[in-house]
């Protein structure tokens, strides 16, 4: 893969920001995709793991980074984003980044397939938000169909097991979108059709 993922993590990271200006106090709460998170949890993380990103394209310890972020208030979160945004749009902008061997939790890798896995990441908590906040904007399906491909080729559904944080994969939904695809692959279910 020699793709360059820099704009399309840009346009993910740019999505997100637009996604997280929507957010409302009173949906802080309100469950979310991820079982686990609540939105609140879930905006806590994509603002944790953006730091991480940013960690690992200065060349740090991305692994040493908790891929949460404490201590931001209800109206903060599109502030909080958009710092760790900016700070990632500075650690990979060096081109030598990208061929460099990084330090990401699935192992070691070139900088451009472990930023495509994080913009994969991004895109899937896109979706998660998305859908806790009832779909409140339109999403870009380029940016979902990348993060599938990558999905399909780093997450084959047989080798998915405890250390995998993603369910098996689930057959989408009849006319499904990209966004669709992508969380059925990755084992999420829309709480619509929950």
């Amino acid at each position: 893969m020699n793709t360059d993922p820099r704009p399309l993590y840009a346009r993910a990271a740019e999505q997100i920001a637009a996604l997280i200006r929507t957010v409302r106090p009173e949906q802080l709460a309100g469950p979310t995709p991820c079982s686990e998170f609540d939105v609140r949890t879930l905006l806590s993380h994509m603002a944790g793991g953006t730091r991480r990103i940013a960690v690992v394209g200065a060349g740090g310890d991305g692994l040493a980074v908790r891929p949460f972020v404490d201590g931001v208030p209800d109206d903060g979160w599109a502030a909080a984003y958009d710092e760790v945004r900016a700070e990632v749009e500075r650690s990979w902008a060096d081109d030598t980044r990208l061929d460099a061997l990084v330090h990401v939790p699935w192992g070691e890798a070139p900088g451009r397939i472990a930023l495509s896995g994080y913009v994969m990441e991004a895109v899937t908590h896109t979706w998660d938000l998305s859908e806790a906040l009832g779909r409140p904007l339109g999403l870009d399906p380029e940016l979902a169909e990348f993060a599938l491909a990558i999905a399909h080729r780093v997450l084959p559904d047989e080798q998915r097991g405890d250390d995998v944080p993603f369910d098996s994969a689930a057959p989408a939904p009849e006319g499904a979108d990209a966004y669709e695809r992508l969380a059925a692959w990755l084992g999420r279910r829309s709480l619509s059709r929950a």
